[in-house]
């Protein structure tokens, strides 16, 4: 059940994997390898920054509350419960933002100690230190934060600096003018306990927060609140789950890297690796190319599987060849060493026997020094190469064959005067209509006829004959090195085999086609371009 499950997600994957290329693979993971550093120090400087954030958003609730206890305790108290109606209005409810930010704002030195205060501390101020003493303890305790109540000429009449003036500090005065106000310092008591703490930002800083207490629309005084931000190492270590998860998504991600490079570059590789040592063996075929693997290595499959069947199919046209070149070799050899085992052995041979034996000799000696030079053409053939800028005219070549070829069979061309030039050399185009002419004198034929027609970047050419024409147990063998009907008369049946080689070698064709009466080629001959066309 399990096993099928896996299967039937794996086709799920192979069928829907999408066709990367292998430079967008390799882009992918280096792009991911260089991008992940900067990734990671940016996170963290953002979440460093929301932490601070945090710490301010803390400290402004804090002295939020007890400014509003300080103002109810003011005197009588001046706090009134608010009607239905007040709670209704747009602009009852306002939160007031972080303004904190740690890239931008600028980080003043440590708090100085509060200067002598040139009048004595408010009486009211001082009343109302004393009932706010305890909600200002029970509160410190929990939160960690430092407090200082200040009256409205910056004296500090309760916390640190008890008696001293801080109307100076830029947060006070913001404050004694009835805006809420954040800083940035420097803590004076701050040592590194942690050997990575320099990363931090934030580890040497302490957040000032200064809020009015405002009592019947005046600002009366000041609540002074500090407290060093909450650590980076320490809020890493609070938010490790969330850490968890974030290192299992990249995992992950690195996991989806890896069978992304496994799919379509090692395992594709490793699997054309064995099919080349088994094509190498002479065992198995090249497997298609997998659907997972990158576009380069998908061709790389095409090419290398087209690779392997030329290589088969020319070990098997050798191993043919071999076998072909034996036979034909064995035949004229076995008839020339019969004669002369007769001729030693018999040294009173009538002279006319002697003769027809020596003529024997003779022939297949011909017969083996043709054979030889149908064979080198055969392999000057095979070595041919595309030639570039090569053009040849074909009522040229036909002229040309048609006056080497000579009185014994009639050559009747019919072609356009527009017919373009075609990109074959001129030697090959001659060689390959003196082979098809000859084969047609020598089955007996007397008339050929020659067309041609341009079609598209092609010419097409049509050699017919009157001859008997090819049996229809000879047509898929034709073109066969070695095939030949007139092997009684010394036909080496290479002729065609070279014909087709040295068209091959120009990218042009040649085939068979039907006909009712003699035999019918069709030459498919690729036309010269414009630059390469000769001026007639």
């Amino acid at each position: 059940m399990i096993a099928g499950v896996i299967e039937s997600l794996r086709a799920f994957v192979r069928s829907h994997w999408p066709a990367m290329r292998l430079r967008t693979i390799l882009l992918s993971v280096l792009l991911f390898a260089a991008v992940l550093p900067g990734l990671s120090a940016i996170f963290l400087r953002v979440y460093e920054n929301t932490l601070v954030r945090q710490t301010e958003a803390e400290l402004i609730a804090q002295s939020a509350a007890v400014a509003a206890t300080a103002a109810s305790m003011w005197g009588e108290g001046t706090l009134v419960r608010p009607t239905e109606a007040e709670r209704e209005r747009p602009d009852y409810y306002r939160p007031e933002p972080a303004t904190i930010d740690l890239r931008s704002d600028e980080i003043l030195p440590p708090r100085p100690i509060a200067v002598k205060a040139e009048r004595p501390a408010e009486a009211a101020a001082m009343a109302m230190a004393d009932r706010l003493a305890p909600v200002i303890d029970a509160t410190g305790r929990t939160t960690l934060a430092s407090y200082a109540v200040l009256d409205r000429n910056g004296t500090v009449v309760l916390g640190a600096g008890f008696g001293g003036n801080w109307a100076a500090l830029p947060e006070v005065q913001s404050a004694l003018k009835g805006r809420p106000e954040t800083v940035l310092r420097q803590s004076s008591n701050y040592r590194p306990r942690y050997s990575m703490e320099w990363l931090s930002r934030a580890s040497g800083l302490r957040i000032h927060h200064a809020r009015p207490v405002v009592v019947n629309g005046k600002v009366e005084a000041v609540i002074l609140t500090s407290r060093s931000p909450r650590a980076l190492f320490k809020g890493i270590y609070q938010d490790r789950g969330k850490f968890l998860i974030g290192i299992v998504v990249v995992l992950g991600f690195l996991s989806l890297v890896a069978v992304m490079v496994s799919r379509g570059i090692a395992r594709p590789i490793e699997r054309l690796r064995r099919a080349a040592l088994d094509v190498t063996r002479g065992e198995g075929t090249v497997p298609p190319p997998p659907p997972t693997a990158a576009v380069e290595i998908r061709d790389l499959y095409e090419e290398f599987g087209r690779m392997a069947e030329n290589v088969e199919r020319r070990s098997r046209y050798l191993r043919d060849f071999a076998a072909a070149v034996s036979h034909e070799f064995k035949t004229p050899l076995a008839g020339i060493q019969g004669a002369v085992e007769l001729l030693q052995d018999h040294e009173d041979m009538e002279p006319q026997q002697r003769t027809r034996f020596l003529n024997n000799i003779d022939a297949d000696a011909r017969r083996l020094a043709d054979l030889v030079t149908r064979l080198l053409d055969m392999a000057r053939a095979d070595m041919a190469r595309p030639e570039t800028g090569v053009a040849a005219d074909l009522a040229d070549a036909v002229a040309h064959v048609r006056s080497a070829v000579g009185d014994g069979i009639e050559i009747r061309p019919n072609l356009p005067g527009d017919l373009p030039e075609v990109a074959l050399p001129p030697q090959s185009l001659e060689m390959v209509l003196t082979i098809l002419f000859e084969n047609s004198r020598q089955v007996g034929a007397s008339r050929v006829e020659i067309s041609a027609v341009a079609v598209d970047d092609a010419v097409v050419v049509r050699v017919r004959d009157n001859g008997p024409g090819v049996a229809q147990g000879d047509v898929d063998r034709i073109f066969e090195p070695f095939f030949t009907t007139r092997r009684s008369q010394g036909g080496a049946g290479l002729g065609l085999s070279i014909a087709v080689s040295l068209l091959q070698a120009s990218h042009a064709e040649l085939s068979l086609e039907p006909s009712e009466t003699g035999a019918c080629f069709r030459l498919s001959l690729p036309a010269a371009d414009a630059k390469a066309q000769r001026p007639r």
